[in-house]
């Protein structure tokens, strides 16, 4: 429910369009890194959605000030990270550039 009992619609569909995931100081397959990533974003998004655009769509440039991740991670596992990052991001975590 809304403000005055009004009825909110749930977005029907989201998405969200990387342009680059730029891996610099990482010894890991790129295409393993992006599948991960896709399934866990897709994962937090169905669970969680996307706060920043509760009013309406959102469109963001660039998110930035996201925390740092350590070099040793697995393919899966930065792939995971990247996708954690980037929702809260999409949370409201961070500084978004729309």
């Amino acid at each position: 429910m809304g403000v005055n009992g009004e009825t909110r619609a749930e977005p029907r569909e989201i998405r969200v369009k990387i342009g680059e995931l730029a891996l610099h100081g990482f010894r890991v397959d790129p295409d393993r890194v992006s599948a991960a990533f896709e399934l866990e974003l897709t994962r937090l998004i169905s669970e969680h959605g996307v706060p920043l655009a509760a009013d309406g769509p959102l469109s963001a440039d660039t998110l930035a000030g996201l925390p740092p991740l350590p070099a040793g991670l697995s393919a899966r596992r930065l792939g995971q990270e990247l996708a954690r990052a980037v929702h809260e991001g999409l949370s409201g975590h961070g500084e978004v550039t729309r």
